[in-house]
């Protein structure tokens, strides 16, 4: 599938494209894979002669993803060159065949119906076998749960009689086995993992109990992503980084690194758009205290995109730590052991992870292909370089 016009847009919609939006596009395009027809799992930024390394599963998993965050662009009117529901349909095909990740599944409920499009039936049904098995959900992880979550949540909009049950179902499950007195969410429902839980965890299942609690109209749901979106807030970085690591009890940080450029422009802003209206204080600024440190306002004093590719490096880690999360580990456990809390470090002790993932440029897309309040970050002058 030919996807060399993606950043052409129609003259119909050119006011209605930011050029934050136009940058994700271009980036799209250098991360697409025109044989296997999906976005790859990365690009790499060190000058290697073959930047777009596959992991076909991920592949799959990320193109579902991008998928997402372009159905919320096609409801602004802009008209993507390319067929978005024939790709969705031939990767959610090609799931059920590779070792995608149990949360692709949930991923794959909550992009069909964002698009419009029924999920094919192997897909359909190894989904809603998950869903049904409600003792395997002691083995989920927070993604698997935030993402199942909001996929029956996205299906129920159509189809209450169908989808109702699950969703108040898992809502159950995430409300006894995830949350706690800090505010903070579990990574799993038991086990020695559970009590640390990085940003993501945070915001995947923040942003399901507000789609669980938006659709049915249950305070409780809002008020359990309420207390998260405030307890993250508070934490914070000085330049507006969102930590990577917690201890969930303690409510405290454990390890800031890596410090993801996508929770930064994208999964944080995505949450942080149903806080705002909800009446969390400080959202908005703390949305876009987050985004700058993409443009520079960060530990390091640059910016994080690559401008002539349209492609946002990773993460700022730890100098020496690029391939090990044995270090990481240990450390968090120690500081827990200890009663202290993470601490940043030097800024010479920082290093990048250079490369940019296609999934991250889909989570920009989601988060702001509809807003038109932040001009500061959405015709940033950096995006025109």
């Amino acid at each position: 599938m030919d996807v060399s016009a993606c950043t052409s847009i129609p003259n119909t919609t050119e006011t209605a494209i930011s050029p934050l939006i136009r940058f994700a596009l271009r980036g799209l395009k250098r991360c697409w894979l025109p044989q296997q027809g999906r976005w790859s799992f990365a690009y790499h930024l060190d000058g290697r002669p073959n930047p777009n390394e596959s992991r076909p599963g991920y592949d799959v998993y990320y193109t579902l993803n991008v998928l997402l965050g372009l159905s919320r662009l096609a409801k602004t009117g802009y008209l993507p060159p390319l067929d978005l529901r024939a790709v969705f349909i031939e990767n959610a095909l090609a799931m059920v065949d590779l070792p995608v990740p149990r949360y692709a599944y949930g991923m794959a409920l909550w992009a069909s119906a964002e698009l419009g499009q029924t999920l094919p039936n192997p897909a359909l049904a190894a989904a809603r076998r998950l869903i049904a098995d409600g003792s395997g959900w002691r083995r989920w992880r927070a993604q698997d749960l935030g993402m199942m979550l909001s996929g029956t949540v996205s299906q129920a909009r159509t189809d209450r009689k169908l989808w109702s049950d699950p969703a108040h179902r898992l809502f159950r499950f995430l409300r006894e086995r995830f949350c706690s007195g800090s505010g903070l969410f579990f990574d799993q429902a038991s086990g020695l993992r559970r009590r640390w839980a990085s940003f993501a965890t945070q915001t995947y299942l923040t942003l399901a109990c507000y789609h669980y609690g938006e659709l049915f109209g249950d305070r409780n749901a809002i008020g359990v992503a309420n207390r998260c979106a405030a307890k993250l807030i508070s934490l914070q970085g000085p330049d507006g980084e969102w930590p990577w690591f917690y201890d969930v009890p303690r409510g405290c940080i454990v390890d800031w690194y890596e410090v993801y450029s996508v929770h930064q422009d994208g999964m944080a802003p995505a949450f942080l758009e149903h806080a705002e209206p909800h009446g969390v204080r400080g959202a908005t600024e703390a949305l876009s205290r987050g985004f700058v440190w993409i443009y520079g306002n960060n530990q390091l004093g640059q910016s994080m995109l690559a401008p002539e590719l349209g492609l946002i490096i990773r993460s700022q880690l730890r100098r020496g730590e690029l391939a090990t999360r044995g270090k990481r580990a240990m450390r968090a456990i120690v500081t827990s052991a200890t009663g202290r809390t993470g601490s940043l470090v030097p800024r010479d002790r920082i290093e990048l992870r250079l490369e940019c993932r296609s999934y991250h440029l889909g989570w920009v897309i989601w988060s702001f292909a509809q807003r038109r309040d932040l001009l500061d970050i959405t015709h940033h002058p950096a995006l025109l370089a």
